[in-house]
Parts: C-alpha cells; structure tokens; sequence
C-alpha cells in the first residue's frame, strides 16, 4: 500500500477512525473520518442500562448486586498505559486498565429478602465484594490515581470505611486476599517512588542473539518489552510491599522487603506464605508467565525459609509442552502445610514417548530445611489438576491426553498417600454428550475451598448436551459406587443454570432462570417442597424491540456425513412467505472424531440478550442471522488442518444447503461473518466458494506465515508444514476474493498472531487485485471492542456494509 494510500489522522479535539473503500476499479474511494452511530433504535439498546451482576457471599448469606454502566467512553479506553511483558498497565491506578464504571452496588439480605445500597461514593471504579470466607466482612477496592483504594465493611451493619495509608498495586496479581483467620487481609500495596523517566534518546541499540542449538519455538506475543527503559517501568509498576491488615482496627503492617510478588497464597492453617516472584533476566520475547522466577516459603514476617524452585527463562518450550522442573506448585487444602507439585518426566515436550508424562510430589513440612518431597503418583499422560473434596481425604485428579483429546479422572487419598488411585472415568473431552459436569465446590468459613461433600457423595453441575439442545442440571454422586442422582434438571422449555446451594443440605437451590421469552431470573428452588420462589428479576431494555424474534434449532448434515447444527434466528419484521438476507456467523472447532464434531452444542431456550458488537443485533436491521454454525474441522491433531480448506467448503454449503429448504431464507442474499479465528474462516470462505454475497471479518489473522511457530491448535511450524500454511492463508489467495470484504480490526490489538496489520496487508492485497473492500481501524481498541463510540461504529459499518451489499430489498 502506498503511503498516500494509508492516512492516520491525529487530532486532538476529535478522536480519529480509519475508513478504506477500494471499488472493483482501480481507484478507490478516499479515507472518511469521524465515527458513525448505527439506526437510533439499536444505538440506544448498546446505551441502554445493563442488568447487574449477581454473586453470592461465601456461607450464602448475602447476595450482592453491582450495576455498571453499559460501555466506558473512548476516553477511558484511550488513557495513557504501558505494554509490559504481555501486560496492559494503567500507571497512574498501578493496576489494568480501566473498563465500565460502577452505577449501584447493594446487598440483599436472603434471610428476609431485604436490600440496601452499599454508601459509597458512585459512579466509580469498584470491584465486587471482596467477602471473608464467614460472611462477617468484605472489601472493596477503587481504581484511584496513586493506586487501588482499600476499603472494609460489616456487611450487617457498617457502611464501608477506607483503609489510610494503604494503596494496592493490582498489576501482577488481584491485590487483596483474606488471611485464614478471616480477620486480616494479606495486601500487594504499592511502593512509593516516581517511575523512572523516559531517557531522551536511546542508549544504544536492542540487541538480542540466538546460540546456535539452543531452540526458542515462541508464538507471535504481543505487547513485549522492548528496550531497557521497559525493563525499568516493569520493575517499578510491578514490585509491591507485602502488608497485613487488620479489617477491625484499620492498622496496616508491611512484612519483609518488596518485590515482584505475582502471587502470594497463606498456607491452610496460616502459618506460613508461598510466594512467588519475577526474576532476571527479563526477556524480549516472551511475555511476564516465561521470565525467570523464585518460589518460596516465607513467615507471616516475610522471612524466606525454604525456596521450593528457582525456575530459569522460559523461551525453549516446546510447542504444546510445559516448564520442566516443579510447576503448579500449592497447598494442599485439607492439610495444615503441606506443598503439592507435578514434575515432567518426558523433558516437558509432548513428542517424547515415556511411560508416564508428568509426576505429582508433596512436601510435608516445609519450614523444615531437612524435609524432602515425596512422589505421591505417576500419570501417564500430562497432568491437569487436583481438586479436594471436603470430607479431608477425598482428592480428584485428572490427566489430559494431548493426542487424543481424552481425559482420565482419578480418586487419590490426601490422608493416606500410599493408597493406589482408582480410575473414576475416562472420557473424550469433546464429548459434549457424555460430560458428566463439573464438581461444585464450596468455600469453607476458614477459607479453604474444597468440593462439597455430604456422605462421601459430591455434587456436579453440567450444561446437559443433548440433540435437542443443553439442558442445565445438578447430580448427586457417589464415585465409589458409581451412583448417580439427579437433583435438579432445568424446566422444560427454559434454559436454568446452577449458582448455588442456599444451605447445608442440598434441598434449596438458587437457580439463573431464563426462557426465550423471559430475561434472566434468579429463582429459589425448593426440591423438599417442589415451589419455585423468584428472588430478583432482570427486566431487559429491548425486550419490546426483539419481542417478535423467532428462533430455530437448525440441524443438517454436510457431504460427509457429520452432523451440524446452529441456530436460526429470524428479525422481528418477517412474516410468513417472507425471504429474507441472512448473515452465518461462525468459528471453526477442531475435532479428532466426526462423532463429537456432530454433537449439538446450542442453547434453544435461552432468552435473546443484545449486547456490545453482538452479531445479533443485525436482527433488529431486518436480516436473520444463523448463529454459531457449525465449522467443525475433524481428523487427528496434527493433521487435521490438511483439510482445512475442503471442510470449510463442505461446512458452508451444508449450511446453505440447510437454510434454503427453510423457505424463509433468500440464499442469493448471504453474507458470512465471524471474529479473530471466525475472521481467518471468512476470509478463507470468500477466496475458496461463491456461496456468499458478502462478508464481514473482524480482527483476524489472515496470512499464517506471520505466525509460524504454529496458530491455533496447529503445533506444527512453518518449516515443517509449508505447503498447509500456505493453503490456509487468505491474503495468499486474496486475488480470488471477489466478494465485498469488510475487514475490521482494533489498531491496538494484543492477541497472539491477530496484529493489526494482517488486515491491513490483505486489505493491501485486495486493493491491489482490484478487489471491493473496506478497512476499519478502531482506535485504542485491543482484540475485543470496548469503547462506546467504537463499539457504536462497528455496528453501523456492519449494517452498511450488509445493506450496501445484500440487504433487504428497498434499501
């Protein structure tokens, strides 16, 4: 592109957009600027109030209600912020950046159903409660200049009073935490001092080298450091003072020296701190997880008495592989101070054939410089996570077969190390069918949280796949036995999800209740008594303007024979006879057998909830819209991509195939459209078929040589696999798109491979084939779309872009 071609216009009293036209002829239209709002009544649906956020207190005493407003302005997403080792930090607050003000924050007491507003000082940058484990107190913080605020309360009583003299760094971690005796709160609190200045010219110049062997098969990271002055806002922004204090006389007391704590966790019984820190030497090429770090055991003083693992640079793992050494290293809950950690065995490389791919170690007595760790078992494939259950000797684990996509879960005993496991069930992870849920857990009054047990029996909570769509439920299990309960199962016709049990038995639920013609309710239910109670209802603000949407479960086959499905939504303007515009939105799935890949996956009777750039509110423009349409690509991992192309052929057309035995749908008026992977598929689409007279590509990654250490769930690297990276890659088959192409993308997006400049390249390539493109560049904005005015602007370029190309007759 030349320069002429590309205009970045700065000014300081009106942010800037970047708008390219290129016609099928060679001259194109010239860049427009300022934003665009889509028709007025979608633009005052994004504006409108949002429902609050809901979430229980720990012992289900409390319900806490926080209301944001619906989008922050382009004035907050635009403020000044540093990328750090693959960190966004607001220096001013020392922490993320910021988002959605809080509008209302209130409790309802579910003892009598009585609410009140929590008294502080709104609209503002707050978090949630923050509870003790007991219910008794909670925190609160604020985004402020300096620092986060800290704030305290009596949830019964006081109104919440701020803590003097503390500021909380949140830019390694969350910030604030409840010790176990849940009457302190272990802090990260900011280190005074100026950051360090800007020198006026460079030092000298970014050197890095490669040692010849020494491999670094790193993906494409963004926001890297980038020269020695980085180094030193890191180092500044990220080291915090550890301090404890005490929620009841306010008084703070720092504990050792500061550092780059990026995690800080109290041993069960609180006698001890694991702590973790960033170590040198930093790196350039992958982000802040990779750099070099120390764990250690310290005192509630601070001081260092047992370092569990000086973990070196992390830059040659293998791709798919882990860190060798200990790695998710923690406490075993139902033990006073007992250390949990998996080890390699097979170098951390997923390609080495071993007889067991990771074990699992604890050490007993830390604190004790003579204790030594002792293996606890062995897996054979990588190990993925240990939950505990609350009886104290209970332990789930489960191990992940990378090649396969199959999981095994396995019953281990904490108390009893020397007891064999024993094999609860092995299942394909993308069975959706078959998933017997996920083990609630539940957080005890001393803090620990561990999965609820009653009677040796634990409890799960799944979507509830099936044919006809998810349908929510909770069971009782009892793993030795093999028995099964079902508790609660979502009504017919409504879409209900678990939140949580309101007791100690499990006869009373708090459910999310929802239909497609009902928003969202937080209902009790009463198993005992068989009633219903709703405790809040959420009415929603566009509930007149979607109230004639109709909504079909589509289920078809493609060439193949694996089955597909998604789900047709058709806008409040269509009558019977009517043939409308329809829009597929998508995002191809890898899967390693056709069975799982036909499975459906669609959420029929949930309620229609518009929101930020949703797709869906095309619906209200007068075009329908096939949801989440199946793009499986099937076939074993490291292969399956070979048919990437032939499959999304065969997916497409099945679609089409499928809408135009609808009858309501005019096939000749298609578009196709998705985001970030979604984007890559529509690109490929319109290069590779001529089903579609439009498409709409948002933030993607279009040519794969620009990610050549893989993408996705493809492991394999541009050297090793030339010929796929090519085939896959639109911008090399950009002289084949000759549908229009509405390519949009966030100028400061950080996702891994998304760059802003694969849209602008392949809109380059476009442009200069004779293509008919447009190229929207949001200011300030990263992979997702935050701003109001952006978020505003999107909708109105798809919109036109769509009626320009094939909207509904009339326009």
């Amino acid at each position: 592109m030349s320069g002429s071609a590309l205009v970045r216009t700065f000014s300081a009293a009106l942010p800037w957009c970047l708008l390219f036209v290129a016609a099928t002829a060679a001259r194109g239209q010239a860049p427009a600027g300022g934003f665009l709002r889509p028709p007025e009544a979608i633009a005052r649906l994004v504006e409108a109030p949002a429902a609050p956020e809901t979430a229980l207190s720990p012992q289900r005493r409390w319900l806490s209600l926080t209301t944001r407003e619906p989008l922050p302005g382009l004035d907050v997403v635009a403020r000044p912020y540093h990328k750090l080792a693959g960190l966004r930090i607001d220096p001013a607050s020392h922490g993320p950046q910021l988002s959605t003000k809080v509008m209302a924050l209130s409790l309802v007491d579910l003892s009598n159903d009585q609410e009140r507003a929590i008294d502080v000082p709104l609209p503002g940058d707050w978090s949630g409660p923050i509870w003790s484990a007991d219910d008794r107190a909670f925190a609160l913080l604020r985004a402020a200049d300096g620092g986060a605020e800290l704030w305290v309360a009596d949830p019964a009583s006081a109104s919440p009073v701020r803590i003097e003299g503390v500021r909380v760094n949140r830019v390694l971690g969350s910030g604030v935490q409840w010790l176990p005796d849940q009457r302190r709160l272990l802090v990260t609190a900011v280190v005074p001092g100026a950051p360090p200045p800007a020198p006026a010219v460079p030092a000298g110049p970014q050197l890095q080298e490669s040692v010849a062997g020494q491999k670094a098969t790193v993906r494409t990271y963004q926001d890297l450091l980038q020269d020695a002055h980085d180094e030193a806002l890191l180092q500044h922004f990220g080291q915090s003072q550890l301090v404890l204090v005490d929620a009841a006389t306010r008084k703070a007391e720092a504990i050792g020296k500061p550092d780059l704590f990026d995690r800080v966790e109290p041993s069960p019984d609180g006698t001890l701190l694991l702590t973790s820190r960033v170590a040198r030497p930093f790196s350039y090429l992958v982000p802040l997880g990779s750099f070099p770090s120390v764990t250690e055991v310290r005192s509630l003083a601070g001081a260092v008495v047992r370092t569990v693992v000086q973990q070196p640079l992390q830059e040659a793992v293998p791709i798919g592989g882990v860190a060798t050494g200990p790695r998710g290293i923690d406490w075993v809950p139902v033990l006073p101070h007992t250390l949990v950690w998996i080890e390699a065995q097979d170098g951390g490389d997923p390609k080495r054939d071993v007889p067991h791919r990771d074990h699992v170690l604890r050490l007993a007595e830390p604190g004790q410089s003579e204790a030594q760790p002792a293996l606890w078992f062995r897996t054979e494939h990588r190990a993925a996570g240990l939950s505990y259950g609350g009886d104290g000797a209970f332990v789930l684990a489960n191990e992940f077969d990378r090649k396969q996509r199959r999981q095994r879960a396995w019953q281990f005993d904490a108390v009893d190390a020397a007891r064999p496991g024993k094999l609860l069930y092995e299942r394909s992870t993308q069975d959706a069918y078959g998933d017997p849920g996920r083990p609630i857990m539940e957080r005890r009054a001393d803090g620990r949280v561990l999965v609820r047990m009653r009677d040796q029996a634990l409890f799960l909570s799944g979507d509830g796949a099936s044919p006809s769509g998810n349908r929510p439920f909770v069971d009782r299990w009892l793993p030795g036995l093999e028995q099964k309960q079902r508790l609660f199962h979502a009504a017919e016709g409504r879409h209900e999800t678990f939140v949580g049990f309101l007791g100690q038995d499990e006869q009373r639920l708090l459910v999310r209740s929802e239909s497609p013609t009902e928003p969202p309710s937080l209902v009790v239910v009463d198993i005992a008594r068989g009633s219903r109670t709703t405790l809040r209802s959420f009415p929603d603000a566009a509930a007149e303007a979607t109230k004639g949407v109709q909504k079909r479960l589509l289920k078809y086959t493609r060439a193949d024979g694996v089955p597909l499905s998604g789900t047709l939504y058709l806008p409040p303007s269509w009558r019977e006879g009517d043939r409308v515009p329809c829009l597929i939105w998508a995002y191809p799935l890898e899967y390693s057998q056709a069975s799982d890949a036909g499975q459906v996956r669609a959420t029929p009777n949930r309620y229609l909830r518009l929101g930020g750039t949703s797709h869906l509110f095309l619906l209200l423009a007068g075009y329908a819209v096939l949801d989440d349409a199946a793009m499986p690509i099937v076939g074993p991992q490291r292969t399956a991509n070979d048919t990437f192309v032939v499959q999304l052929q065969q997916n497409a057309q099945a679609a089409v195939d499928a809408l135009a035995k609808e009858g309501c749908i005019d096939t000749a008026r298609l578009s196709v459209a998705g985001h970030s992977y979604g984007a890559f598929m529509t690109a490929n689409l319109l290069a590779h078929t001529d089903l579609f007279a439009a498409g709409i590509a948002r933030s993607g990654a279009y040519n794969r040589t620009l990610t050549p250490f893989g993408f996705q769930n493809e492991e394999r690297t541009y050297w090793e696999a030339p010929e796929i990276y090519q085939a896959m890659s639109p911008f090399a088959h950009a002289h084949r798109i000759n549908e229009p192409i509405l390519l949009i993308h966030g100028d400061d997006d950080n996702n891994p491979g998304t760059f802003p400049v694969q849209s602008q390249r392949l809109f380059a390539a476009l442009k200069g084939h004779g293509g008919t493109a447009r190229l929207c560049m949001l200011p300030h904005e990263s992979h997702g779309y935050r701003a109001r005015e952006n978020v505003l602007h999107c909708l109105a370029e798809m919109i036109g872009w769509l009626d320009r190309h094939c909207g509904p007759r009339g326009k």
